[in-house]
């Protein structure tokens, strides 16, 4: 994403070989250059070579015993599973030299806070905890050490190289990051401040500012709009485990919406299906996409030059105004002015860019295993969800169900990771459940097992085995709860689509064009959350997963016969009155 520039004019005081890098463009845009691994331009006192860049690249060959032992009990543990030796000072940042000031409040999560670089494009990445729960520097290291692992020797294999930044642990100075916490802790959710920012260890992830990337040799001093999707699940259960009947029907998406809006977490259900998005249909994913628009929750964001332009934090978050958002978005699909403005701007804006999304969605050619998964007849169980607004409205109409995804495209290669949740929960808790009572009774034997790492090429190679024939072994069961974990990342990960207007003679010959009816604009796809699901979340989902669907068929149910109940009155009304006659 970015390079660094020297201290000496006020830049972001990253280092490569004891040399400092000039800065290479205006205060607030990003250097018309490829992205470069944190690696190239992280601090390296001369030492990097030797230590801290193997690191990354050594993630690979961090397998298991060459016997096979891995998550077998009673094999020999992996070679690199004791302690990992974290970065020491001169890896870091250079002390006295970082200003908190020159970071801004990016966003956050449930377990981690992002900062962004004000001129640079990228940002820190930091744990959260809560205030009783602490760690020791060793332990967030190792956390942060195996996000990278995962993402890379994992995600990168299922997804494909060009989609996946893994990022580097960094560890910076402790009264920056302490200043930094006080600095932006007035920006944070009220919701999210449960959790405190780990000011302890020093210890965070540099990572690529997708909001800004310009993966190639964008238009120069262009800006960037970028749209956040977060897709969720794309599929419907064909696990023959299931027991909720309700499940082999309709998403959990549309079902964890009534129990979203009975809860207050939104105030209203949203029109958005995730098997619509993922149906490859054009129709049907321009329906959802103006869906997320309409009601946009945490699952849409849109970024402009960095900054946060449209999306939504909880329930109390303003109602999207599809006007402003097009007042924002003229200048990128319209550049000459010649549409005027009003409802039928609006319309035009919003159309243009629905269609742009949708075709980035569907394009895509970067190598990735996860297309190889299924040889199979591809995607199992329904294709329609029954209480998706789109399917109910083309009930006793020709509507087409499905177009298929090209296999090339990101959207098809998440669903196959996804599908790699091949039990369902209901189906996986038990084996759980096995794994479990083995710990139990030979706690020693978790490390060896990989439950927390680490995530290396054997990790990798053990998620390929799609059997589900349950011989009764501990092995299997591990097999499944592992897959499950990393189906779980795949569900609940985001796609960032970074668009530049680029010029109309422009040469495409180095990167992807889009058009729009106006328009031509180079783009990238990233993937984002790509953090393993805890193997400990495992019984909380078990019970999240009942909750969804009981409430769900409760309500559906309740509606069902309120509905009923005046056709059954008028049934017995006329009954009597022929009855009469």
């Amino acid at each position: 994403m970015s390079h660094c520039a020297s201290i000496k004019d006020g830049s972001l005081p990253f280092r490569r070989s004891g040399q400092w890098r000039r800065r290479g463009s205006k205060p607030g845009s990003c250097p018309a250059q490829p992205w470069q691994p944190p690696g190239a331009w992280l601090p390296a006192a001369g030492a990097w070579e030797s230590g801290w860049q193997g690191r990354g690249e050594a993630a690979a060959d961090r397998g298991s015993s060459p016997d096979g032992g891995g998550w077998c009990p009673g094999g020999r543990a992996a070679p690199s599973s004791g302690p990992r030796e974290a970065p020491g000072p001169h890896r870091g940042m250079d002390e006295g030299k970082m200003d908190e000031n020159e970071w801004g409040y990016h966003g956050e999560g449930n377990k981690s806070l992002v900062v962004a670089h004000a001129q640079r494009c990228v940002v820190l990445r930091f744990l959260k905890f809560p205030p009783s729960r602490k760690k020791t520097s060793e332990e967030i290291f190792e956390h942060l050490q195996n996000i990278v692992d995962f993402s890379k020797n994992v995600m990168r294999e299922f997804l494909g190289e060009s989609y996946v930044h893994c990022g580097e642990v960094v560890q910076l100075p402790l009264d920056f990051v302490k200043q930094l916490c006080v600095k932006i802790q007035s920006e944070r959710p009220e919701s999210r401040c449960d959790k405190d920012l780990d000011t302890l260890s020093g210890y965070a992830l540099c990572l690529p500012n997708l909001a800004r990337l310009q993966t190639y040799c964008f238009a120069e001093h262009r800006p960037i709009l970028c749209v956040e999707i977060k897709p969720k699940c794309g599929f419907i259960p064909f696990s023959s485990d299931v027991m909720h009947e309700v499940k082999h029907k309709v998403c959990r998406y549309c079902m964890h919406q009534r129990l979203k809006v009975e809860t207050g977490k939104w105030k209203q259900i949203s029109k958005y299906c995730p098997l619509d998005l993922y149906s490859g249909n054009k129709q049907r994913m321009h329906f959802a996409l103006k869906s997320l628009l309409h009601e946009a929750q945490n699952n849409l964001k849109i970024f402009k030059n960095g900054e946060l332009i449209y999306g939504c934090t909880d329930a109390r978050s303003p109602v999207a105004d599809w006007t402003e958002l097009a007042h924002h978005l003229k200048p990128f699909f319209f550049p000459s002015n010649g549409l005027a403005g009003g409802s039928h701007c609006t319309r035009a804006v919003i159309r243009d860019l629905v269609h742009v999304i949708t075709r980035v969605l569907l394009s895509g050619s970067d190598k990735g295993r996860a297309g190889t998964l299924w040889r199979g007849p591809g995607l199992r169980g329904p294709r329609v969800c029954e209480a998706s607004p789109f399917s109910r409205s083309r009930q006793g109409k020709n509507s087409p169900e499905c177009s298929g995804l090209p296999k090339g495209c990101l959207l098809y290669k998440t669903l196959q990771v996804q599908m790699l949740d091949l039990l369902d929960i209901e189906g996986l808790y038990p084996l759980y459940r096995r794994v479990e009572r083995y710990l139990e009774e030979f706690p020693e034997q978790r490390k060896m097992l990989q439950i927390d790492g680490p995530y290396d090429d054997a990790f990798y190679q053990k998620l390929l085995d799609l059997s589900t024939e349950d011989d009764g072994t501990v092995a299997f069961a591990l097999t499944k709860v592992q897959q499950y974990r990393v189906a779980m990342t795949a569900k609940d990960c985001s796609i960032m689509i970074a668009l530049s207007p680029c010029l109309q003679d422009a040469s495409s010959d180095q990167r992807p064009v889009v058009l729009s009816s106006r328009s031509r604009f180079a783009f990238s796809v990233s993937v984002l959350d790509l953090d393993l699901k805890p193997y400990e979340s495992i019984p909380h989902q078990y019970k999240l997963d009942g909750k969804i669907a009981n409430f769900y068929s409760k309500t559906v149910h309740a509606k069902d016969t309120a509905m009923m109940s005046p056709r059954f009155k008028e049934s017995e009304d006329c009954t009597l009155v022929l009855h009469k006659v």
